[in-house]
C-alpha cells in the first residue's frame, strides 16, 4: 500500500485506538488533549514518512510516537503535572517513576469499550453519543459526521462540546460500571451502535446512500461488546446478526456506476453466503433465555429477506414479525414496512387501506411506497404520490429511483 493511501488508512483503524487509550489515562475532563496528541502524531506520521519513507513497522511507529508525545505533554504542562499526574501515577508509573502509556492489544480493547459506556451516558443526548463515537471511536473527521447527519461543521462542533461539557459536568469515569449499571447503559449503547448502522446502510447523505465505513464500524464495536463476558448478552447477538444479514446484500445493493439497486432486482450471486451464516449463528446465540428484544425480531426479518424467493410463507412470517415488532416498539418506519409486507402477503388493496391511516406526508418513503401500491390500481394516484416523493427525497439516489418510477409509468400511461 503506498503512503498515500496508508496513512488515511490507518488513521481510520488506529486514531481511535490511541485517542481511547489516552483518554481513559487522562480522564474524559481532559478528552481535547488525547484527540490532539493522537491528531499530531498522525501529521507528523505524514511529514516523516513524506521525507524519508515508511518505517518498517508503520503501526509500532505511531504507538511509539503517540506514547512519547504524551509522555512529553506531562513533562511540558506544569499545570497538567500538578493536578493529573498525582492522580495516574499509582497505576501507570513503572519503576523509574515514569508514566507508562499501555497501547497493548488488551488495554486498546479495554479502552475503547469503557469509551463506549462513557459516551453513551444517558445526560448526553442520542445525536451527540453518536456523534462522539463516530469521533472518538472510529476516528471520523467532523466534516464526515457533519455529511452524516445533514448539517455543518458548526453545528457538530457545538454538539459535540456541549456533550464533552456534560461529561465533565456528570463526572463521568472511563471504567466498565457494575452490572447492575452496565445493564442499564447496555441499552443506550445498543442504540447508538444500530443507528450508527442504520446510518450507514441508508446514508441520509445528498452524496452517498451506502456508507459501508460506518456500517463496518458499528460491526467492530458490537463484536467488541460479544467478545467481553460482561457485555455477551442476548440482544447484543441479535444486533449482531441483523448487521450481518444486511451486510451480506452490500455489493448488491449498488451497480457499477454506484446507482441503488433495489431489493427485488439485487443479483443473488453477490450476496455473501458467510455473512448470511454468521448471521444465523449469531441469531442462534441471541436465543440463549426468555429474552426477546426488537433486535430479535428485526434480525429475523433481515433472515427472511436472505430467501430471494417470494413465497407465502416468507411474506407471512415477515408480517407476523412486523406485528410483534410493533407491539414492542412502535416506529412509523416499522409501520411502513409492514404495509409493505401485509401488500406481498394479502394484496395491494388491503395495504393501502393500512398504509394512509399511518399519514407520514412528509416523508418520501410513504409516497414512494403509495406509488408502488397505486401502481397498476390507480395510475393517476401511483403518479401523484411519486412526484410528491420526489419534493421530499433528499439524496441524489432516492431522486433517481423515484424519477425513473415517474418515467416508467408515465410511459405505461401514454
Amino acid at each position: 500500500m503506498e503512503q498515500q493511501e496508508l496513512i488515511p488508512h490507518l488513521f481510520r483503524t488506529e486514531y481511535r485506538k490511541i485517542t481511547a487509550v489516552l483518554c481513559k489515562l487522562f480522564g474524559i475532563s481532559h478528552i481535547e488533549i488525547a484527540e490532539d496528541i493522537a491528531s499530531d502524531t498522525f501529521l507528523l506520521a505524514s511529514e516523516t514518512w513524506g521525507h524519508k519513507g515508511l518505517p518498517e513497522n508503520p503501526v509500532a511507529w505511531l504507538y511509539k510516537v503517540a506514547s512519547n508525545k504524551a509522555k512529553d505533554y506531562f513533562k511540558r504542562d506544569a499545570l497538567f503535572h500538578q493536578k493529573i499526574v498525582a492522580q495516574i501515577s499509582n497505576s501507570f508509573a513503572t519503576s523509574t517513576g515514569e508514566i507508562e502509556i499501555d497501547l497493548s492489544e488488551k488495554n486498546i480493547v479495554d479502552s475503547q469499550l469503557q469509551m463506549m459506556f462513557a459516551i453513551c451516558h444517558p445526560a448526553i443526548p442520542v445525536n451527540a453519543q453518536i456523534g462522539l463515537s463516530l469521533r472518538i471511536l472510529c476516528g471520523f473527521g467532523i466534516e464526515e459526521i457533519a455529511d452524516a447527519f445533514l448539517t455543518n461543521k458548526e453545528t457538530i462542533n457545538k454538539r459535540l462540546f456541549r456533550a464533552k461539557e456534560t461529561l465533565r459536568t456528570e463526572k463521568v469515569k472511563i471504567e466498565f460500571p457494575n452490572k447492575q449499571e452496565i445493564n442499564k447503559r447496555l441499552e443506550i449503547v445498543l442504540i447508538t451502535l444500530y443507528l450508527l448502522f442504520n446510518e450507514g446502510y441508508y446514508s441520509s447523505s445528498q452524496n452517498i446512500t451506502l456508507r459501508q465505513d460506518l456500517c463496518l464500524e458499528a460491526m467492530r464495536l458490537t463484536h467488541l461488546l460479544i467478545e467481553n463476558p460482561s457485555t455477551d448478552e442476548p440482544s447484543v447477538n441479535a444486533l449482531m446478526s441483523l448487521m450481518c444479514f444486511h451486510a451480506s446484500r452490500f455489493e448488491a445493493r449498488t451497480d457499477k456506476n454506484g446507482d441503488t439497486v433495489l431489493y427485488q432486482d439485487q443479483n443473488t450471486d453477490l450476496w455473501n453466503k458467510e455473512l448470511i451464516n454468521k448471521g444465523m449463528d449469531y441469531l442462534s446465540q441471541a436465543s440463549r433465555g426468555d429474552e426477546i428484544s426488537k433486535y430479535h425480531l428485526e434480525a429475523n426479518i433481515a433472515y427472511w429477506h436472505t430467501i430471494k424467493e417470494d413465497t407465502g410463507q416468507k411474506w407471512e412470517s415477515i408480517l407476523q414479525l412486523y406485528n410483534q415488532l410493533l407491539q414492542i416498539e412502535y416506529s412509523p418506519m416499522a409501520a411502513l414496512n409492514r404495509t409493505y409486507a401485509l401488500s406481498k402477503a394479502n394484496g395491494k388493496p388491503e395495504a393501502i387501506i393500512a398504509a394512509e391511516k399511518l399519514k407520514l406526508v412528509d416523508n418520501h418513503l410513504f409516497h414512494s411506497l403509495l406509488g408502488e401500491l397505486y401502481t397498476n390500481i390507480d395510475n393517476v394516484k401511483a403518479l401523484m404520490h411519486f412526484k410528491d416523493a420526489l419534493k421530499l427525497a433528499k439524496s441524489a439516489a432516492d431522486k433517481t429511483i423515484i424519477s425513473n418510477k415517474i418515467g416508467e409509468l408515465s410511459v405505461q400511461s401514454n
